[in-house]
């Protein structure tokens, strides 16, 4: 390891801000042990407790049908395509059912830009949810897809927040980030929101006192300073409004997109992107493994790598499996991977608050901290925003 990638590491674990420079000879340095371990002394640092997370929730796609073009997609179809499809209201009723049947307390709901719903067809999507289900957290609409909605009916972004929220919108997924770039975003898509669009999408949200996660897509066109300039407009707006619960980050999926012919990122690039993500986010409190993409064994080490939380169950996942990566694990395999890495698996919400009751220490569990319990983030109702 060189020396001056030793400084900026032991400047990291202190705590002190790394500057925009120093993030990139970071995510440029191959030296991924030392970049990997200064990571998880920084998640121990903020997450001294013996205990690691995982959700339950599932994945509902309501459409494909989506008016924006990305190279990088295998899920969406255009209108009146004769794979278009939109659920039919009892069948995404039926999935919510399934999901609390298995404990879960959250949908993460997404879809394509469809460009002929209006306003009122979510507003009733919701409520209708939130009769049937109020204990569920819908975890829906990504930033493009709110976007988008303010175009469809010509509306103020703050008051199509306003009335989701109204319907029952109880927090937003972080999807349609890809690299926060608009070089990267004009190269691999048309039609969709841009850099500052997105980013405000989440600010309103924070201001109306909504939460948000934060994602990042990459191994594409981006190039590695682009992925710390992506970092660094997440950082700024975090510091602005706090807003943000999570960070995910997972590789470019290429089969079956208009972007096949890229090389997929391996292990390698995922965790050190992951850990570079710990180092550099400092005011993110909380860090998703993409298993996901990754698989078992992988998200399995990105416990070690920055993330404090194996991510969800997800009972149901429909996006990146178009693009051919299929890795499905159950709930004992969830909580295995976390025991294996010597921690106790709890289960938690989209706001971090832990929902299990408070386990006893299992003997099969080697715990190095003796720090109390965390407390969780401030409650907040699922139903009110």
């Amino acid at each position: 390891m060189s020396e001056s990638i030793s400084i900026i590491l032991d400047k990291a674990v202190a705590g002190e801000r790394l500057t925009f420079e120093e993030g990139v000879r970071l995510i440029g340095s191959h030296d991924l042990i030392a970049i990997g371990a200064a990571a998880n002394a920084v998640t121990k640092r903020l997450h001294p407790e013996p205990f690691r997370t995982y959700n339950i929730d599932r994945n509902i796609n309501y459409t494909p049908v989506c008016s924006a073009v990305c190279d990088f997609c295998a899920f969406y179809r255009p209108l009146g395509h004769d794979e278009a499809y939109v659920l039919p209201r009892e069948v995404l009723l039926k999935k919510i059912e399934e999901t609390v049947a298995l404990g879960g307390d959250q949908i993460l709901m997404q879809g394509g830009m469809h460009p002929t719903l209006k306003l009122d067809w979510y507003e009733d999507l919701l409520r209708d949810i939130k009769r049937h289900f109020p204990q569920v957290n819908v975890h829906g609409f990504s930033p493009p897809e709110i976007h988008a909605f303010t175009k469809v009916n010509k509306l103020p972004l703050r008051e199509v927040l306003e009335r989701l929220k109204a319907a029952g919108l109880g927090s937003l997924p972080g999807g349609g980030g890809e690299i926060l770039v608009d070089r990267v975003r004009t190269e691999i898509t048309r039609g969709k929101v841009l850099t500052d669009d997105w980013l405000n999408v989440n600010r309103v949200w924070h201001e109306l006192g909504g939460r948000s996660t934060a994602t990042m897509m990459f191994g594409h066109v981006e190039t590695l300073a682009e992925r710390v300039e992506h970092l660094d407009r997440l950082r700024q707006l975090q510091d602005e409004t706090g807003g943000f619960t999570a960070y995910i980050c997972w590789t470019f999926q290429p089969d079956h997109t208009d972007m096949s012919h890229i090389a997929p990122a391996g292990a390698f690039e995922y965790l050190k992107t992951q850990a570079v993500s710990r180092l550099y986010l400092d005011n993110f409190p909380n860090i998703q493994s993409s298993w996901v993409t990754q698989g078992e064994k992988i998200g399995q080490i990105a416990l070690f790598f920055g993330a404090n939380d194996m991510g969800s169950l997800m009972i149901e996942e429909n996006v990146v499996a178009q693009a051919g990566t299929v890795h499905c694990l159950t709930l004992d395999t969830i909580k295995r991977c976390i025991r294996e890495a010597g921690y106790i698996p709890r289960q938690r919400n989209v706001f971090y608050e832990y929902i299990d009751a408070t386990p006893a220490t299992e003997p099969s569990v080697t715990v190095t901290t003796s720090a109390p319990e965390r407390q969780p983030l401030p409650v907040v109702s699922a139903g009110t925003f």
